[in-house]
């Protein structure tokens, strides 16, 4: 994995005193990713997802990710953070879960029939989600990069790492930001 020095995109937006929402921070991630410059200077790696923080609206944390073919993120949570994301260019397939899984306390969880949902989002697609929203992105391309803009608010307090075999969702790791800046 690469980490490249932060940037500060063109169209920083200030957002109200409590934060921006998921609408703004969907807003931000749309129209940084127009921003063919910014998405051009990200450094790609052909083995490794690389990432570069940007100054995001409000206090938000925002990042520009390059992902290679055949990479992903595994399932994880941002904690208490409202979200969005969206792809700049190639394609990311997300699968989610349309339950609230509890926030504390447990180590394994059995999931029910009928909670898991998938997506692909093309170049200019993207979405905003809520607190404890648990997913993995992946490009499943095998020979094109994909670039995608993520903002969360308010900035990530941890990232917990889960495993998953067929309904058992487990929990393996939980990360601070230490770990990923």
């Amino acid at each position: 994995m690469s980490v490249s020095p932060s940037l500060t995109p063109a169209a920083s937006a200030a957002a109200p005193a409590h934060g921006p929402t998921q609408a703004e921070l969907l807003d931000f991630v749309r129209r940084t990713a127009g921003d063919a410059e910014l998405i051009a200077s990200l450094p790609l790696d052909p083995e490794g997802r690389t990432w570069v923080r940007l100054e995001g609206p409000g206090g938000s944390e925002a990042w520009l990710i390059g992902w290679p073919p055949g990479t992903g993120t595994g399932w994880h949570d941002h904690a208490e953070s409202v979200g969005a994301f969206l792809t700049a260019s190639g394609e990311l397939k997300e699968h989610s879960l349309t339950a609230r899984l509890p926030t504390d306390g447990w180590k394994t969880l059995e999931l029910t029939e009928g909670i898991d949902r998938e997506r692909r989002l093309g170049a200019g697609k993207g979405r905003s989600f809520g607190r404890h929203h648990v997913h993995e992105v992946l490009n499943e391309s095998t020979e094109e990069h994909a670039i995608s803009v993520h903002a969360y608010y308010p900035p990530l307090p941890q990232i917990r790492r889960y495993s998953r075999s067929g309904h058992v969702l487990r929990l393996e790791q939980v990360e601070r930001p230490a770990d990923w800046q």
